[in-house]
């Protein structure tokens, strides 16, 4: 474990500077989502992963995509949020390249609900407090009330100060759930992107927790990638993607 440890912290040690980001200022730029994929091609190990996407994904609207595992849904967000430069193409939010963007500038104007919740060995209220960490106690306070958070830990011993242990264990996949939608509340993102977020829950939770997320997805550029009709069922549009191309719309 300590060498396979190891091998991860030297390669990123020697991660050459032309890699490193270029932008090491904020401008504090504020973003409302309009955005477009222009001829995006990309490769992972000599496998084509993408191929020529071309789509625009409107601001303010929920934009669904669907398709086999493997088809490259999830390979669009990694490149819109930057977890991979290395495509040809073109990708931008509001007429800006995102590369032209610092890191820290395009990630603060997006909000990400995977189907894991990272959760750290602290109080949910802190848990919570991740998502923008200026905000006091009582802002806290009305978002876990708005994201059905305080449901559940109003019946804890501690409530909202309670530790979840490591990695949420002491809580339910429902309940990590709902303190990530907090998380995305109190961040207050202009884009907001879920991937599979609701894939891991039974029907009744999910139900539960639909509420939530269509409060979340109020006056946003919404993102939603799933399998389950139900949660795409309100998109404004759907796309389908097939072995890295979009097949319809």
């Amino acid at each position: 474990e300590g060498l396979a440890g190891a091998e991860r912290i030297f390669s990123l040690l020697d991660t050459t500077k032309d890699k490193s980001e270029k932008h090491l200022e904020s401008k504090k730029i504020n973003l409302n989502g309009n955005i477009e994929f222009n001829n995006i091609n990309f490769s992972f190990e000599e496998n084509n992963i993408l191929e020529s996407i071309n789509l625009t994904i409107e601001s303010g609207k929920k934009t669904a995509f669907v398709g086999l595992s493997g088809s490259g849904k999830s390979t669009l967000i990694n490149l819109l949020l930057r977890f991979y430069d290395d495509y040809s193409g073109d990708i931008k939010i509001d007429k800006h390249n995102i590369k032209s963007l610092s890191l820290f500038d395009l990630r603060e104007n997006i909000s990400l609900i995977t189907q894991e919740t990272l959760l750290f060995n602290e109080s949910i209220l802190d848990n919570i407090r991740y998502g923008n960490m200026s905000c006091k106690d009582k802002e806290i306070e009305d978002i876990a009330r708005l994201s059905g958070v305080s449901k559940f830990a109003d019946k804890l011993p501690n409530k909202l100060y309670t530790v979840v242990g490591e990695s949420g264990i002491k809580l339910s996949g429902g309940q990590r759930q709902r303190i990530a939608i907090a998380r995305a509340l109190i961040k207050d993102a202009p884009i907001l992107i879920m991937d599979e977020a609701t894939s891991s829950l039974d029907n009744l939770t999910e139900k539960e927790i639909q509420l939530a997320l269509d409060e979340l997805m109020k006056d946003k550029t919404t993102i939603i990638i799933a399998h389950r009709l139900s949660t795409i069922q309100n998109a404004d549009v759907i796309f389908t993607l097939e072995k890295g191309s979009i097949e319809s719309k």
